[in-house]
């Protein structure tokens, strides 16, 4: 099955791609945004197979831009680096703009031309919305960032991103996103414990793959028939901490789903569950709270998750 594609031209050809990264994004198309972010068309469904990680994302950045209006600021100004198709942008713009923020400056930036453009047409009507300034921006992450210092009150880099730029990079990655940021930063990582993954789809598209933590690479053959091979590196939560605290205050670091994926029933397989299992789901909570920060547990959840502040923040 060919991929559903926006940039029609940029996927058809076979032709050297510079960027490997970008050509295994790009080739994705919109097989990712489902992948990635389901079909469903709610922004804010978080009820899917895999969505458990997703939701406490969502409630951690909610929680940051509920305070943000009840302080009575009037401009947010948010930065997606490597946006992908744009979800969690728009789920940002979404909620600040009916949190009744006045103007909401919000730039998602991938280095996939081809997400970006599912990235403007999922906007659609969004960026007509008063006060809004929605824009999407084909950029590498490893160039510095145009952003001056302190200027971004909410900066992402979600889904993985950082697992994809090289050793020689990362530390600069890092001290550029903690530069501009003067509110909050998200961060989250594929851990080097988390259950397989090929990350530009299901890993049931592909017809084998395999990762080289030496070399930090991974190949895919998918189903489909075609070849796909690009860097990934799979992070301990040290490292994470390592590269970000010499440069930005960390308030949060912890493991996202460690047992949900691993307890989910699979429609293939189990039978569907149904309220009767709301106990079981509330003991498996539990398990999530208690060993998301335990350092035997924390590199076995499929993401990890940085959240962190400039030290003048924390001094208020």
């Amino acid at each position: 099955m060919s991929a559903r594609t926006i940039l029609k031209l940029r996927v058809a050809s076979d032709a050297h791609v510079a960027n490997d990264i970008a050509h295994a994004y790009d080739r994705a198309g919109a097989r990712y945004l489902d992948y990635a972010d389901g079909m469903a068309g709610d922004l804010f469904d978080f009820g899917g197979r895999y969505c458990y990680g997703d939701r406490r994302i969502w409630q951690a950045i909610e929680a940051k831009l509920v305070a943000f209006a009840e302080a009575g600021h009037r401009r947010l100004v948010v930065l997606d680096a490597g946006c992908g198709p744009g979800t969690w942008l728009r789920r940002v713009v979404t909620r600040a703009h009916l949190l009744g923020i006045p103007e909401i400056c919000a730039t998602g930036f991938d280095i996939s031309g081809e997400q970006i453009a599912i990235a403007r047409l999922q906007a659609g009507t969004l960026r007509q919305l008063p006060g809004v300034r929605l824009r999407f921006e084909e950029r590498d992450l490893i160039t510095p960032l145009v952003e001056e210092d302190g200027s971004v009150d909410l900066c992402l880099c979600l889904n993985g991103v950082l697992n994809h730029v090289s050793a020689a990079d990362r530390v600069r990655v890092a001290a550029e996103l903690a530069r501009v940021t003067a509110g909050k930063l998200f961060v989250t990582v594929r851990t080097t414990g988390s259950q397989p993954s090929i990350f530009i789809d299901r890993v049931d598209a592909a017809a084998d793959f395999r990762h080289d933590d030496r070399t930090d690479r991974l190949e895919i053959e998918l189903r489909d028939g075609h070849h796909v091979e690009f860097d990934l590196h799979l992070f301990h939560a040290s490292e994470v901490r390592s590269l970000f605290a010499p440069h930005i205050e960390i308030t949060r670091l912890s493991g996202l789903d460690i047992f949900h994926s691993r307890f989910a029933p699979d429609p293939r397989w189990n039978p569907a569950e149904g309220a009767e299992d709301a106990a079981f789901h509330h003991d498996l909570e539990l398990l999530e709270q208690t060993y998301a920060a335990d350092p035997h547990f924390i590199d076995h959840a499929t993401h990890v998750l940085l959240i962190a502040e400039p030290q003048q923040i924390m001094e208020r």
